[in-house]
C-alpha cells in the first residue's frame, strides 16, 4: 500500500506546481480554450501511446464505459470547473472549496465500495483535511493578495468549486474498478484524456461562446498550456490512476487532497514571500495526518 500511498502524494504534488503554472493561461485564454488546447496535445501523446502499446484491448465494454464515465466528470466538468472558479473567485477560495473533493471521495469509497477506514487512517484523513484547510485559509498575508483574489460572482464561483471536488471524486470513484483490474494506467490516463478532449472539441464545434478562446494564443501562453498539461494532466493524473490500481478510493482521494499543502514551499520559492505562521501549522497537521495513513 506504501507505493500506492506514495503515487497519490505526488499527483498532489504535480497538482500543486501545474496550478502555479496554469493560473495566467487559463484566466486569460479562457478555462474551456485552455482545457481543450491542453487534452488536445496531451491525446497525441498519451493517446498515442495507448494504441500504440495495445494495452487498450485489455478493456471490455463495460471497463470503457467506466472510463469514460470518469473521463466526462472527472476532467471534462470537474477541471475545467474548477479553472472557470478560479477565474471568478481565485485560487485560495476555489482551493478551499474544491479541498472536499477529498470528502466526497471518502464517502463514496465507504457507502458505495464498502471501504473501511482503520482507526489511524480515519484519524489521518481527518488531520490531513482540517490541515488543507487551514493552509488554504490562512495562507496568505493581507499584504499578499493575489491580483485573482477578487471575486466575480461569488455565489457561481461558489457552486463551480464544490460542483468541482464532487466530479472529481466521482471520476476515481468510475475509475477504481477499472484499475483494480490491472489495466494500465499511463493507457487509462491517456483514453481518459481522449474522450474529454472528444467532449471538449464537440463543444466547441456546438458553436457555445465559452468554448471560444478568450484572447490570442500568445507562445508564452501555449508554453504555460503545454507545461500544465503535461505536468497536471499527463503525470499527475496517471500517478492517480497507479494509486487506484492498489489502493483505496478513499485514501487515495484524502492523500491527492494535500496540493494546498503542497504548494506553500513552491509558492514561497516563486513570490519569496514566506506563509504565515498558521499556514505551516496546518500544513504539519496534514503530513502527520498523512503519515498516518501511509503507515496504518
Amino acid at each position: 500500500m506504501l507505493f500506492y500511498d506514495l503515487a497519490a502524494l505526488g499527483a498532489a504534488s504535480c497538482w500543486a506546481l501545474s496550478s502555479i503554472i496554469g493560473a495566467t493561461p487559463s484566466r486569460q485564454l479562457g478555462s474551456f480554450g485552455f482545457t481543450r488546447i491542453r487534452l488536445s496535445l496531451l491525446t497525441l501523446l498519451l493517446g498515442g501511446f495507448a494504441l500504440a502499446s495495445g494495452s487498450w484491448q485489455m478493456l471490455n465494454g463495460s471497463q470503457l464505459a467506466l472510463l469514460a464515465g470518469s473521463s466526462l466528470t472527472g476532467i471534462f466538468l470537474g477541471d475545467t470547473l474548477m479553472f472557470a472558479a478560479m477565474n471568478r473567485i481565485g485560487p485560495r477560495r476555489t482551493g478551499l472549496l474544491f479541498a472536499t473533493h477529498s470528502v466526497f471521495s471518502v464517502s463514496l469509497g465507504v457507502l458505495l465500495l464498502s471501504e473501511r477506514l482503520s482507526l489511524a487512517a480515519a484519524g489521518g484523513s481527518l488531520l490531513v483535511f482540517a490541515g488543507v484547510l487551514c493552509a488554504i485559509a490562512f495562507g496568505r498575508r493581507d499584504s499578499q493578495q493575489h491580483h485573482g483574489e477578487h471575486s466575480q460572482g461569488l455565489k457561481l464561483g461558489v457552486a463551480l468549486a464544490l460542483t468541482a471536488a464532487l466530479c472529481q471524486a466521482l471520476g476515481t470513484f468510475l475509475a477504481k474498478p477499472v484499475m483494480a483490474a490491472g489495466i494500465d494506467p499511463v493507457a487509462a490516463n491517456g483514453l481518459r484524456i481522449a474522450v474529454s478532449c472528444g467532449a471538449h472539441w464537440l463543444l466547441w464545434a456546438s458553436g457555445n461562446r465559452h468554448a471560444r478562446l478568450q484572447s490570442p494564443l500568445a507562445p508564452r501562453l501555449f508554453g504555460q498550456t503545454v507545461l500544465n498539461g503535461l505536468i497536471g494532466q499527463g503525470v499527475g493524473m496517471t500517478l492517480v490512476m497507479l494509486a487506484l490500481k492498489g489502493g483505496n478510493v478513499a485514501t487515495v482521494g484524502m492523500l491527492s487532497a494535500m496540493t494546498p499543502v503542497m504548494i506553500l514551499p513552491m509558492l514561497w520559492a516563486v513570490m519569496g514571500q514566506r506563509p504565515p505562521a498558521l499556514a505551516w501549522l496546518g500544513a504539519a497537521a496534514s503530513v502527520a495526518g498523512s503519515m498516518l495513513i501511509v503507515l496504518r
